[in-house]
């Protein structure tokens, strides 16, 4: 506000103030004490819906984000355990999307007839938004669905403005048009191997191929890692439904180049048949980089000897040390302990976020200001979120990364936290995060 010249301006502004938060207290207090009623689509005076989108039941990957629903269905139990949202419960919709650009298309149609919100879904052939951009409201108006997703690949999805991913894109949405494009991500596993391990490190990089958003998503890694100081001298692409054999040149290449370095943004199971390859031709001294794919019981446990030693990062908690964060351990028990992973814990985040966006505009609107416009709104302004510790502080509203990790590494058939050393915490080191230029949508 200006600074008013009089004496008698500077009086009446201040009644002015005075009489409005007299307004406003009262009306706050009245919606505080109003009865919810049906307030939008998916909102009723008992019960917000709300939709998980997750690839589940398909015959390439059968089960695949199944760990993304039971993570929503996690977090919906938490919030009902700390009193719901607005004085309503939360109800979980699964929409089945089965690796299918039609079935994750009328997941969407589904959802818009149906609930408040998307929220931590995880589906991989989304490749139009126009369906949650132009959906309407309870009143007719083209509000918009809000897309807080847990795993989102797909640049359109990334980009859609009601979408606010829980785990931000990688590329900087305003630069999607140019060439290149600017992407975004995180080097502090990367400087950790050339400070600790070796300071010169060189190895192949093998991306997925199987669409074009996992090959772009594995790709921004190994540029970061290049960016950071570890030499490339190979880039491999392979199909998560490649055999071992496929393997065989790779590992071949490596023992010919004296490569010591090797990051695989496959799924774990690929992960596998690399080092089963690479300790078949008798290759050792080589430090693995996987994703948080990897972070994964099944991976150490399929895996056996040879996923030993290999190092993955996460942007979260371990969760071997629920302990010593309550709102993890909270996370575990609700979700389940034999059903938490990786990447489902971004879709349990998202839960949280929804959560995090309601509460703030129950406390400003009242238990009737529950609506998609409102919270489209308040995820605007969610600059700073971190879920109760499990996750570095991350912007959520303007879909930027954190530069917060954990490196963590297979030991002894376990995993174990590496850096930084003392439990519940993380490395925040600004430098960590890290931008390289490519085009990765022109391919040119």
């Amino acid at each position: 506000m200006k600074r008013l010249g009089t004496l008698t301006a500077i009086v009446l502004v201040t009644i002015g103030l005075v009489v409005a938060g007299g307004i406003a207290g009262a009306s706050t207090r009245a919606a505080t004490s109003d009865k919810p009623t049906d307030t939008d689509i998916g909102v009723s005076s008992s019960e917000i819906r709300i939709a998980v989108i997750a690839d589940v039941d398909n015959p390439f990957a059968p089960g695949l984000f199944q760990g993304s629903v039971d993570a929503v269905n996690g977090a919906a139990k938490t919030i009902n355990q700390q009193g719901g949202i607005g004085g309503r419960k939360v109800v979980v919709d699964f929409i089945d999307s089965k690796l299918n650009p039609n079935e994750s298309r009328n997941a969407v149609i589904t959802a818009c007839q149906n609930d408040l919100a998307m929220v931590g879904g995880a589906s991989l052939f989304l490749t139009s938004v126009d369906d949650e951009i132009n959906c309407k409201d309870k009143a007719g108006n083209n509000t918009g669905l809000p897309d807080i997703g847990g795993i989102v690949t797909g640049i359109p999805q990334q980009c859609s403005p009601v979408s606010f991913p829980a785990n931000p894109p990688q590329i900087l949405c305003d630069t999607k048009t140019q060439s290149p494009q600017t992407y975004q991500g995180q080097q502090g596993a990367a400087k950790y191997f050339l400070k600790k391990i070796n300071k010169d490190l060189k190895g192949p990089n093998i991306l997925p191929n199987d669409t074009k958003d996992a090959f772009r998503g594995d790709k921004v890694q190994a540029l970061i890692n290049i960016q950071a100081g570890i030499k490339q001298t190979q880039e491999v692409t392979h199909s998560g439904k490649d055999p071992q054999s496929a393997y065989t040149s790779v590992v071949q290449q490596m023992k010919s180049d004296g490569s010591n370095f090797a990051f695989d943004g496959l799924a774990y199971a690929n992960m596998i048949e690399f080092q089963q390859e690479a300790a078949l031709q008798g290759v050792t001294g080589v430090t693995y980089q996987c994703t948080t794919a990897c972070y994964d019981k099944k991976y150490i446990k399929d895996g056996g000897a040879s996923s030993e030693g290999t190092y993955l990062w996460t942007a979260f908690l371990p969760f071997e040390e629920a302990n010593t964060n309550p709102a993890m351990k909270t996370m575990v028990k609700n979700v389940g302990a034999d059903k938490v992973t990786g990447l489902g814990l971004y879709s349990y985040i998202a839960g949280m976020a929804f959560q995090q966006a309601m509460k703030d505009v129950v406390a400003k609107q009242g238990v009737n200001g529950v609506t998609r416009q409102n919270l489209l709104d308040s995820l605007k302004k969610l600059t700073s979120f971190d879920a109760g510790g499990i996750i570095g502080s991350v912007d959520i509203a303007n879909k930027k990364t954190s530069p917060c990790f954990v490196l963590i590494q297979v030991k002894n058939g376990k995993f174990v936290r590496v850096s930084p050393s003392k439990k519940g915490t993380f490395d925040c080191t600004k430098s960590n995060y890290a931008t390289v230029q490519s085009d990765l949508i022109n391919g040119s």
